[in-house]
């Protein structure tokens, strides 16, 4: 039962005692948008710095929603100085008429009414994103202010309300010959962990959306630093995969483009073919990021599958190979966007994060085989290249399942197989045990010698690890560094029913796996490569919260007896001036290059104990921008990692 709910655990009717204290008036009715002030997690996800922006989207939805319905061609972001955001578009305006059953406004029953809205009215949307209804007014009901006004019929209304509740009836103020809509709400600090909006957040979701939109054109303007973004596509999917795609080697000249309806199911697809040996779909219905797939993404790979093995079959291209080629093998190296509009959605889960619809899959297998069909007939050469990276994908496949069957056979051959290298914890409770990855042996050693034996373990790493970006997945195998993870951690990468290779974490030996580097550019250079791994190869780990960063101090400040670790340049700054007052040359200040010029009490005070340590916890806010930076960063493509460099560096020599 949701954790959520209150009346779980309850005993059996007749079981246990009477309850003196438990009567009628301690059953709470809570009444119009209360429900969503006492459990805002239910219906945003979460009060950190996700849900804040979720706020955003929710009321960027219903802007979207009239682009849909073909009535709103702009849409402008907001952020105000203090942290509030206002959305206007010039839709046709939320009505403002009496609604008769409820005896008020309807922008009002909009604003302060659950399932409320015209998106379940197929004649007023007939493809909408937000479909509970639930979307303007929780954002009302967790603002501690908020004012709607609305343009249409030649007028101007507003009204305002706090924490949800309306502070005066809705008013005309003015004439007006313009349309549409605008919300300007605070976000309450009663209920959200941080106030304070990332303005590259709202630009990367602004960015998606005007690709998903053809036409639409998007605006982003922060008042905080004068910074202002427009976002504005007429090519949609095939410049969202070009863009997508932007750090890579294109393996064939031109994305493969559907763009079709069927069964009142709009089906857009870009996908474009590059030399990586990664897969990477991503999909929408109605504007959603369907994270989880669904049945949309089941029928873009049927087809995929389907047609490339009967053209390759067909032109005998697969008689020489003796192994069996699997749809992943027709996947590797492909990123593709999967986008559909359905008028009647059904969501697996509360997050919408998987299609339901059984109809989707064959809409979408029959429209793209279609296309796809005509494209190989049509593009004999480039075909071919796809063909030839197929067979090699299905060579290295078999490969990898080689030297993994060969690295598994060894560990049980040798009985734990964990690696001589590992000085492990104590501890055989995984939620309990931590793991450090530390750059190089010196720095091992002192870790080993200050850590707490009980919980913690290390595993020293030599040199820079394999950049996995640029090596096929056998050879990771070979790597000495990359095994000793493997074994240490205790996941394997198996394939399932379908031949698609998964992490099984089942047997995962630590909750914590910290990756402890020096401070300099090797270090930061070494915690990539591991990140990189990680965000390739095991994912489910970054996705569960099991890794993380150290964050060793730069400095130590001291001056006599006082002494202090500054994490930063700001820190050191203001703590010599803090032990120096007006003699700042009495104050010593150490730099630390590396964990090795630490001994180990001092490693373990600033960088183990749990107690005073700082950890940086690996998430992944957006896997389509992670997957395109680590593609720049780790990959062959020169130009766009000098871009990157020029750009977010604050000091780099870039001709060096």
């Amino acid at each position: 039962m949701n954790k959520d709910n209150e009346l779980q655990d309850l005993p059996e009717v007749g079981e246990g005692k009477p309850n003196s204290d438990y009567g009628a008036d301690n059953i709470q009715a809570l009444e119009g948008l209360e429900a969503v002030r006492k459990r805002p997690g239910m219906y945003i996800g979460s009060t950190d710095t996700k849900g804040l922006h979720h706020l955003v989207w929710e009321v960027v939805d219903n802007s979207i929603d009239e682009h849909l319905a073909g009535h709103c061609t702009h849409i402008d972001v907001v952020i105000h100085p203090n942290n509030s955001i206002s959305v206007s578009d010039n839709g046709r305006g939320i009505p403002t008429g009496m609604h008769h059953k409820l005896q008020k406004s309807a922008l009002e029953v909009v604003m302060t009414v659950l399932h409320a809205g015209g998106k379940f009215d197929k004649n007023t949307y007939k493809v909408s994103g937000g479909l509970h209804g639930v979307g303007v007014s929780c954002v009302n009901a967790l603002s501690s202010h908020l004012t709607v006004e609305v343009e249409r019929d030649g007028k101007k209304f507003i009204q305002e309300y706090s924490k949800g509740k309306p502070l005066y009836d809705v008013k005309m103020v003015g004439d007006s010959d313009r349309h549409g809509t605008k919300v300007t709400f605070q976000p309450d600090g009663e209920i959200f962990e941080t106030l304070i909006y990332e303005d590259d957040i709202l630009a990367r979701r602004l960015r998606e959306l005007s690709f998903l939109n053809k036409g639409l054109h998007l605006k982003l303007t922060d008042e905080r630093n004068g910074k202002i973004e427009e976002f504005h596509s007429e090519g949609g999917l095939l410049e969202f995969v070009k863009y997508l795609d932007s750090t890579k080697q294109s393996l064939i000249e031109n994305p493969i483009y559907v763009s079709t309806r069927k069964d009142d199911i709009e089906v857009e697809v870009a996908m474009q073919y590059n030399t990586t040996y990664q897969e990477n779909i991503y999909s929408y219905v109605n504007n959603i990021n369907t994270r989880e797939g669904g049945t949309h993404v089941k029928g873009f790979r049927m087809a995929v599958s389907r047609v490339f093995k009967q053209y390759g079959d067909d032109e005998g291209m697969f008689k020489k190979f003796k192994e069996e080629i699997s749809g992943e093998d027709f996947r590797e190296g492909l990123t593709s966007i999967v986008s559909v509009k359905v008028p009647e959605p059904q969501f697996k889960g509360q997050t919408k994060g998987e299609l339901g619809n059984s109809e989707v899959t064959s809409v979408v297998s029959q429209c793209v085989g279609d296309v796809l069909k005509a494209f190989l007939e049509e593009n004999p050469r480039e075909a071919k290249k796809i063909m030839e990276k197929v067979i090699l994908a299905a060579t290295a496949r078999h490969a990898a399942r080689k030297a993994r069957e060969m690295v598994q056979r060894k560990n049980v051959l040798t009985g734990s197989g964990l690696p001589g290298k590992l000085a492990d914890c104590s501890s055989k409770d995984p939620a309990a045990s931590e793991i450090f990855l530390v750059e190089g042996d010196s720095a091992g050693g002192t870790a080993k010698q200050g850590r707490d034996r009980h919980i913690q373990a290390i595993l020293p790493l030599r040199g820079k690890i394999l950049n996995v970006e640029k090596a096929m997945e056998h050879k990771i195998y070979e790597n000495e560094e990359i095994k000793n993870m493997f074994t240490a951690l205790g996941v394997s990468i198996e394939e399932n029913e379908n031949g698609d290779r998964i992490l099984n974490i089942a047997k995962l030996r630590y909750h914590k796996v910290v990756i402890m580097t020096d401070a300099d550019v090797d270090g930061s250079h070494i915690t990539t490569l591991i990140l990189t791994f990680f965000f390739r190869y095991m994912k489910p780990l970054i996705e569960q919260s099991y890794i993380y960063v150290a964050t060793p101090p730069l400095y130590l400040v001291k001056k006599g007896k006082q002494e202090r670790y500054c994490w930063d340049e700001e820190q050191r700054r203001s703590t010599v001036e803090e032990f120096g007052g007006s003699n700042e040359n009495s104050v010593k200040v150490q730099r630390y290059k590396g964990l090795g010029e630490m001994n180990a009490e001092q490693l373990w005070e600033t960088t183990m104990d749990p107690e005073r340590r700082i950890l940086r916890q690996v998430a992944i806010e957006d896997a389509m921008e992670a997957d395109r930076v680590f593609s720049m960063l780790m990959g062959d493509e020169v130009p766009p990692r000098r871009q990157f460099i020029e750009e977010n560096a604050k000091y780099a020599n870039v001709d060096a």
